[in-house]
């Protein structure tokens, strides 16, 4: 079993989506990476997600606005 992991920077953001009614909360999480041998992932989870939140997990933007709400519409 390998345990390569990549050190560079994580390349997604985790987020915990709820919801109130029609509005969405994204509250991100933690960070995922890619191993160097391309066969896992490392997580980190900074929180961990209550109240029936969805896990998502988005790719990291470079576009600030599109970090703000996980990019979701």
């Amino acid at each position: 079993m390998t345990t390569e992991t990549n050190t560079s920077r994580p390349t997604h953001r985790i987020f915990a989506v709820t919801k109130n009614g029609k509005k969405k909360f994204w509250q991100p999480i933690g960070a995922l990476w890619a191993h160097n041998d391309g066969k896992g992932f490392n997580q980190t989870l900074d929180y961990l997600p209550l109240n029936n939140a969805e896990i998502v997990i988005r790719e990291i933007s470079e576009d600030p606005k599109v970090e703000d709400n996980g990019g979701a519409q």
